[in-house]
């Protein structure tokens, strides 16, 4: 007899963030992978937008405007994706952006928005959604996470905050989860292409790359693809039941040094 009975063939699955970046290639990852999917960021448009390229492509996705920071929104979101897709089996938490500032410069209201989305916006959709996968004793929290946990970067303190703050959230629910046949896991990205810190302005952006490449951030000059780091998601949570991929950082391969 199975220690565990196998994942349902249906395991609806939301993302938060999943208007750009990240969130949205998950989200397309888990909807080639057969999930049903629900989208949720603050561009509700770009969410239905790509909610429409996968149900034309054949997958069963749904859009609902999310705002990680606001508690009233997170429940609502909670709401409608059950009435959309049923009990949610998977959840991605990937809502955030990246601001830039040495930490003695820029104010707590500043530092306190960084660490009120990253990580108690993620703390929202675990209050919502991990609850009822205990009671069905079954169920998947990914936290997107980033390597400057392990390796901080400067002008990006209060993020790096918040994100070790989420690490060390997921590792705590993982040993109070233990038991109860939920996994809480962490995706770590290395160096991603994606649209955070895209909008700072031209002086910070050079700042921020000098100051990186003198403390030794900058190995070499490829980064990862958002596709890539989607990969991983998709694979942490088609893991069969009886195994736990806790944490997986993901880096970017270095290119082919000349032969």
């Amino acid at each position: 007899m199975p220690r565990f009975d196998p994942h349902p063939e249906r395991r609806p699955a939301v993302v938060a963030g999943a208007s750009s970046g990240i969130g949205a290639a998950t989200a397309a990852a888990l909807a080639a992978a057969g999930h049903p999917v629900v989208l949720g960021a603050r561009r509700a448009d770009k969410c239905e937008e790509l909610a429409a390229t996968i149900r034309a492509g054949g997958g069963e996705a749904f859009a609902h405007p999310l705002d990680v920071a606001d508690a009233d929104s997170v429940k609502a979101f909670a709401a409608a994706a059950g009435d959309a897709l049923g009990p949610i089996e998977v959840v991605v938490s990937g809502a955030g952006d990246l601001a830039a500032g040495r930490l003695h410069e820029i104010g707590s209201d500043a530092f306190a928005a960084q660490v009120e989305v990253h990580l108690v916006g993620a703390h929202r959709l675990v209050s919502h959604f991990v609850p009822p996968m205990v009671a069905r004793r079954r169920g998947d929290i990914v936290f997107i996470s980033s390597d400057t946990v392990p390796a901080p970067r400067s002008w990006t303190g209060a993020y790096v905050a918040a994100k070790n703050g989420v690490e060390g959230m997921a590792r705590t629910m993982q040993m109070e989860l233990e038991g109860t046949g939920v996994r809480a896991s962490i995706v770590r990205p290395g160096p991603t292409a994606t649209g955070m810190g895209m909008t700072w302005d031209a002086d910070t952006t050079g700042a921020v790359l000098e100051d990186w490449v003198k403390w030794g951030h900058a190995r070499h000059p490829y980064f990862l693809r958002a596709s890539d780091v989607a990969a991983a998601v998709a694979t942490v949570v088609a893991t069969p039941r009886g195994a736990h991929l806790r944490l997986v950082e993901v880096q970017p391969e270095a290119p082919l040094e000349e032969s």
